[in-house]
């Protein structure tokens, strides 16, 4: 037992010492303020991932000009891709290039489309507004169904031997030239003095009022599907309606047809053709007319009523 007691003290005696030297270090260390530096960024969890979408690197472009668009068709001939440039073939005209970009919109068939879809051969319809001296693209609308154009104007000649007619649009300071295939149907207008029905290629001549229907080829040359004659050279005509405007000094009377509701243009000739004040807007008149230098010409100005006061 007194053998034990020694033992017993020492071994208190050490674990005390031991447990002295360990806790002041304990103390100290639990003791250090936690600093965290301002700028250090926070650490990432290890599954994120920074996806850059490439466009951001871009600057923005500017807004298209506000003023009005102006509408241009025809099919595309060529698509630069690099320079962002259609080459277009307008109808009835030359070939044109204009600009598009990511403001652009495109549609095809009224359904919203992408570049990726704008092809050499393909009819478009185009919005165009001028950028500096560019022309450039607002809207492009594909036309995947069967293309039709129409057109009106007097024939400047016709070549029977290649099947070509060149028309001279009332519309357009540009000539349109078209193809004539074995499907070609030329017709008689209504209007004209033989009336409706069939026309032969012999009437297809130079000076001729024709109204034209076509369609783009997958070459850009456009097909005439349709010719109707509305007038050849030295022909009569009966027009009646209401007088929609005249102006005596440059001798044009302008008149509502009461038949088919058209808009004729007509000249005058006082010197010829006796006016009065009866003659003004409104009046309902029957005018006979000839066909001539590519006009109607009245021989004769007939008031059936006056306005109304």
């Amino acid at each position: 037992m007194s053998r034990l007691l020694p033992i017993t003290l020492t071994g208190l005696i050490l674990s005390t010492i031991a447990f002295a030297q360990t806790e002041p270090a304990k103390s100290a260390v639990s003791s250090v303020p936690s600093i965290t530096l301002a700028n250090e960024p926070a650490e990432a969890p290890e599954t994120a991932e920074t996806t850059l979408d490439p466009a951001s690197l871009l600057p923005d472009l500017p807004p298209l000009s506000p003023g009005n668009a102006t509408l241009i068709g025809g099919t595309i001939d060529r698509v630069d891709r690099v320079q962002d440039k259609l080459t277009v073939r307008v109808f009835g005209g030359d070939k044109m290039r204009i600009g598009f970009d990511p403001r652009t919109r495109i549609y095809r068939d009224g359904a919203p489309a992408s570049e990726a879809d704008l092809r050499q051969g393909d009819r478009v319809y185009l919005d165009t507004v001028l950028e500096g001296d560019a022309v450039f693209a607002r809207n492009i609308r594909l036309k995947t169904g069967a293309p039709v154009g129409e057109s009106q104007g007097i024939i400047v000649s016709y070549h029977g031997d290649r099947g070509e007619l060149i028309v001279r649009d009332l519309l357009s300071p540009h000539a349109l030239k078209v193809r004539l295939g074995p499907t070609t149907r030329i017709v008689q207008s209504d209007r004209s003095a033989q009336g409706g029905g069939s026309a032969a290629a012999s009437q297809l001549v130079p000076g001729s009022l024709v109204a034209i229907k076509f369609g783009a080829q997958r070459d850009g040359r456009d097909l005439a599907r349709e010719i109707a004659v509305l007038a050849v050279p030295g022909a009569s005509f009966t027009f009646a309606g209401q007088v929609t405007s005249i102006d005596l000094r440059t001798g044009l009377l302008v008149l509502t047809s009461s038949t088919n509701h058209r808009t004729y243009e007509i000249y005058v000739d006082p010197s010829l053709v006796p006016i009065d004040d009866s003659l003004r807007q409104g009046t309902d008149v029957t005018v006979l007319t000839r066909f001539e230098q590519n006009r109607y010409v009245a021989r004769s100005v007939t008031v059936n009523a006056r306005p109304q006061q």
